[in-house]
């Protein structure tokens, strides 16, 4: 679920190098969701995961966050083990899996070339996210998926970046009482090479969930 008014247009052209990349991939498959994907989760949830980019054969492939690929498996199932989402997570939009008081949402809504969106999109794309957390007054705390999804929030909030770094696992304190906990993000190179553990991602995530019950 989302806002209306803080979706891009399902054919968005605000950074053209996206548009002519995803304009690419609707030609070579177009059975696939080829479009600005949407947040996943409640309007009223108190948690908000945050993103880098759909990524080419994930989110853009499925239409949802995280889902077709190595690191929405380690994601969803985090927040399964924590009572932050039921149902069986399948990779597919429709596999009827849902997210308890969490949303996720992305700082670029669109696929980029490579999995690296450009500054300047990063930028274009934050009126979305801005929005997003505007209207969702409960969220209470905020996780950001490593350094473009944090200085994203940052933006998001009016924030100089050089008064809050970001590292691993460090909180900070955000307008409106919210507070941002950092986090590598759970893909499989950082996996792999054994830079974030399933067992350091349950502690973020648990951690969040601690904070969120006690700024309920």
């Amino acid at each position: 679920m989302s806002f209306p008014d803080c979706q891009p247009s399902p054919v968005c052209s605000l950074c053209p190098r996206l548009h002519a990349f995803l304009e690419e991939q609707r030609a070579a498959h177009p059975d696939w969701f080829n479009a600005p994907v949407p947040p996943f989760g409640p309007d009223d949830a108190r948690l908000a995961i945050i993103g880098l980019a759909p990524g080419l054969r994930g989110a853009n492939r499925t239409g949802r966050p995280f889902t077709g690929d190595y690191a929405g498996e380690l994601l969803y199932g985090t927040l399964k083990a924590l009572h932050l989402a039921r149902g069986a997570y399948a990779a597919r939009a429709d596999d009827g899996l849902e997210l308890i008081d969490t949303v996720i949402l992305n700082a670029v809504r669109c696929v980029p070339p490579a999995n690296k969106p450009l500054p300047a999109e990063i930028a274009t794309c934050n009126r979305f996210l801005k929005c997003e957390l505007e209207k969702r007054k409960r969220v209470r705390v905020i996780v950001a998926l490593g350094r473009i999804a944090h200085d994203a929030v940052l933006m998001a909030h009016g924030l100089v970046r050089a008064r809050h770094p970001f590292a691993h696992g460090r909180e900070h304190a955000l307008p409106h009482g919210r507070v941002l906990i950092d986090s590598y993000h759970c893909s499989r190179y950082n996996t792999q090479t054994g830079r974030l553990t399933p067992e350091m991602f349950h502690a973020i995530l648990a951690r969040a969930r601690q904070l969120m019950d006690r700024r309920a």
